[in-house]
């Protein structure tokens, strides 16, 4: 199989090499890709704001499956125009990406399809704002209804803050969604779709925050670990029967069914899971985690999903232990991040790069805020940790930073859920 791959993040890293362990792989290419996921694969140059390009190139490449990352592309329509073209994708159509790009079409089809989520608003008036924020709080959930890179939600308990971030969202033109707050840990459910059938990977936890103790801003994302010990038994059935299947099923009733990566993000609180927000592709840093405990080859399973046979797949299988994935930032990050400065010890094991280069001189350089993201595994999440800090140690990027405490809480047992 030849096996394209669209986008140049870690996530696109983590989904190359998973193709590249796979005996079923004859050729892998990555567009645009970076300078990791240039070691594995072809690389390929492509704008990813252009469905018709994505086509073109998947046309040119003779690709036989094309994965396709990021957001932005799918929301576009490259999925549908791959796909006009002929060629089996891994990929939600515009129609049914529409559930990660807009936030009040997903609020529609959970309350359609009778699924828990936090009760919310859309206001695209500034002088509908006060009235609205008098509704809920004392915490106030204020999202960007578009797309944002997981940087468009600020969650406050400072009325004032809220008011700042959704005018501010407002005078750039985009409608503001506000939320009531769910209590208790969030988890990630990843569920490969084909349209009817839902098949579930491992849950993880990701941590949004730039700093330890989810202090700071909201990032893309900072880390991730997998699975997830303090979530009760029959977790993930619960929630593909109760959330995953309803929202899919209410897609193909309205003509966009849904076929890819169904990314769930929850709140497990103490009247059970609820959604915060869906997206419509792997998310990144999960993605790394989860894939790293993926025994199943990959390519006849996305194969699969985005041929409508999903269904006729063998039962999942999963190496033992745990997964952890460290976030290594740019200086500057999660605002404007300081590139160009040289990568050492990108090379080693476990070391997937999201924002680098290689430069004309051969030297590896940091070209974006989130710089790599560096995957430890291990009998337990104790050891998963160790083995990707001492990963992290062997780095060097000046002004970088990370979280020290990725899966700490877990280890301990300190994770929990309200009334449990």
């Amino acid at each position: 199989m030849r096996f394209l791959v669209i986008g140049s993040g870690a996530r696109e890293h983590a989904l190359v090499l998973a193709a590249s362990q796979d005996p079923a792989v004859t050729a892998i290419a990555c567009a645009p890709g970076n300078a990791g996921t240039a070691t594995l694969a072809e690389p390929l140059g492509v704008d990813l704001t252009d469905p018709a390009a994505i086509a073109a190139l998947a046309e040119q490449w003779r690709a036989d499956l094309v994965v396709i990352g990021p957001e932005v592309p799918l929301v576009t329509g490259a999925a549908d125009a791959v796909r006009k073209a002929g060629i089996p994708c891994f990929g939600p159509s515009a129609a049914a990406a529409r559930i990660e790009g807009s936030k009040a079409f997903a609020k529609d089809v959970m309350t359609a399809a009778g699924v828990p989520t936090a009760h919310s608003e859309v206001v695209d008036n500034p002088a509908h704002l006060d009235a609205a924020l008098a509704r809920f709080g004392p915490t106030w959930v204020v999202k960007d209804d578009g797309l944002a890179a997981g940087k468009g939600v600020v969650v406050t308990t400072d009325v004032e803050q809220a008011r700042k971030h959704a005018l501010m969202l407002l005078d750039g033109g985009h409608p503001v969604v506000l939320e009531s707050f769910l209590d208790g840990p969030e988890a990630s459910l990843f569920c490969l779709v084909d349209g009817r059938t839902v098949v579930p990977l491992l849950p993880a936890q990701d941590f949004k925050r730039v700093g330890d103790g989810d202090s700071g801003p909201n990032t893309g994302g900072m880390g991730a670990y997998v699975p997830l010990s303090w979530v009760p038994d029959g977790f993930v059935d619960d929630v593909v029967e109760r959330i995953i299947q309803p929202v899919v099923d209410e897609m193909a009733a309205r003509d966009s069914a849904f076929t890819g990566l169904l990314y769930a993000g929850l709140a497990l609180t103490s009247d059970g899971p609820q959604v915060i927000e869906f997206n419509c592709r792997f998310g990144d840093p999960e993605t790394q985690a989860v894939l790293a405990l993926l025994r199943t080859p990959i390519a006849g399973l996305l194969h699969a999903t985005a041929t409508g046979t999903l269904a006729e797949q063998p039962e999942l299988e999963w190496a033992d232990g745990s997964a952890v994935t460290v976030v290594v930032a740019a200086d500057g990050y999660p605002g404007k991040p300081l590139v160009g400065d040289v990568i050492t010890g990108g090379e080693a094991d476990g070391v997937l790069h999201a924002g680098t280069r290689r430069r004309d001189d051969g030297a590896v350089v940091s070209s974006g805020g989130r710089v790599l993201s560096v995957v430890g595994t291990g009998a337990d999440l104790e050891e998963a940790r160790a083995e990707a800090y001492e990963r992290i140690a062997g780095v060097g990027l000046a002004g970088a930073h990370h979280r020290t405490d990725i899966a700490a809480r877990a280890a301990r047992g300190e994770v929990s859920i309200p009334g449990r």
